[in-house]
């Protein structure tokens, strides 16, 4: 007789977890047998996860669910965190829910904790079952939780800190970018000289300046990219008169903003020292968005990490105080060659004052 779904995980073997390169490892996991069978070797072997571990399935309900993580990104993170979400906004427990698409308690909890992952039919079953309708949303969702996890960065896995990492995820599945930057100019914008002097004189020691250079360039993809992000940058003009990478570097980093701002999906502006009736905002951050604005991640830069914000309170006040900043900043650079369109102040002459100034 079959046991029922929530004791099937009551048996249980152990596997050796496998790393990125494939050998094993003494640490243990738990793997569950399904109906006393343990999944084959040959499975395990080829499922090898995006975070180095193995990904036994375990067939249910027509369905795979895959192993619990030993890393858990940020995306995974905030995929369990919006389905642990609805879940209380529809006044469900973790029992009454995992019920809905036939699974045991423990499972969903390891799901909302972004340990493991959950089907498309079974994420649909469960967002309907917790009362959303918006398509876009629900669709949304379920690519958040189908995403492998694997991209260009996955090369970058053993050199590059996860918060980098999960940084670059981010960007890759945004359909808008806001970004603020107070003393630097923002990554996505630098040049390669620019990006060098910042790890040549960077406060505290940069694992491998080599890789964390390589890392950037590859972020910069995706403003290149058909169907690439739309993208806002507000910079602040302190960052503009910084000279750590040379007069020449500097020249050239500041005709890279001009060249940039002339493609379709980037505005560029400068917030002024001069702006008055305003103090000054002194953190930089960014707002990553994919196709269901709901779903937007605000991330915070600190030296050794980033911080990532994701309540509708708080992607909501970030949001609103980007919006001010553009409001109280300098009219986008716009690449216009009618002298007419730059007869107020601007971004554009503010870039090139202080471009002729070097």
């Amino acid at each position: 007789m079959t046991a029922p779904p929530h004791a099937r995980g009551g048996r249980r073997e152990m596997c050796r977890r496998r790393t990125t390169n494939g050998s094993a490892q003494g640490a243990m996991y738990a793997t569950p047998l399904v109906n006393g069978v343990r999944p084959q070797q040959d499975d395990l072997a080829g499922a090898a996860g995006a975070d180095g571990w193995s990904t036994a399935r375990l067939p249910t309900r027509g369905e795979t669910d895959l192993a619990l993580r030993t890393v858990i990104t940020e995306r995974q993170r905030r995929y369990g965190a919006e389905l642990r979400a609805m879940r209380e906004a529809a006044g469900l427990s973790v029992r009454e829910a995992a019920v809905v698409v036939d699974m045991g308690q423990p499972q969903l909890s390891h799901i909302e904790a972004g340990r493991t992952s959950l089907s498309p039919d079974r994420a649909r079953d469960l967002l309907k079952h917790y009362g959303c309708t918006d398509e876009t949303l629900i669709g949304a969702l379920i690519d958040l939780g189908s995403q492998s996890g694997k991209g260009w960065w996955s090369a970058f896995r053993a050199t590059m800190p996860q918060h980098a990492l999960d940084l670059a995820e981010l960007e890759s599945s945004a359909r808008s970018i806001l970004s603020y930057e107070t003393f630097y100019i923002p990554g996505l914008l630098q040049t390669p000289e620019y990006t060098r002097a910042i790890y040549e004189y960077r406060y505290g020691r940069v694992g491998d300046p080599a890789a964390a250079m390589a890392f950037r360039h590859e972020r910069q993809r995706i403003l290149s990219e058909e169907g690439g992000p739309e993208c806002h940058f507000i910079i602040h003009e302190a960052a503009l008169h910084m000279r750590f990478a040379g007069i020449e570097g500097m020249r050239g980093q500041l005709v890279r903003l001009l060249e940039l701002a002339g493609q379709p999906n980037i505005t560029i502006q400068v917030a002024p020292f001069a702006i008055e009736d305003a103090s000054p905002y002194a953190s930089l951050f960014f707002i990553a968005a994919p196709s269901a604005p709901q779903l937007a991640t605000v991330g915070i830069d600190h030296p050794k990490r980033s911080e990532y914000l994701s309540t509708a309170d708080e992607i909501g006040n970030y949001r609103a105080t980007f919006d001010h900043l553009a409001d109280i900043s300098l009219r986008p650079v716009k690449m216009s060659t009618n002298p007419q369109g730059h007869a107020k102040r601007d971004s554009w002459g503010m870039v090139h004052h202080i471009m002729y100034q070097l």
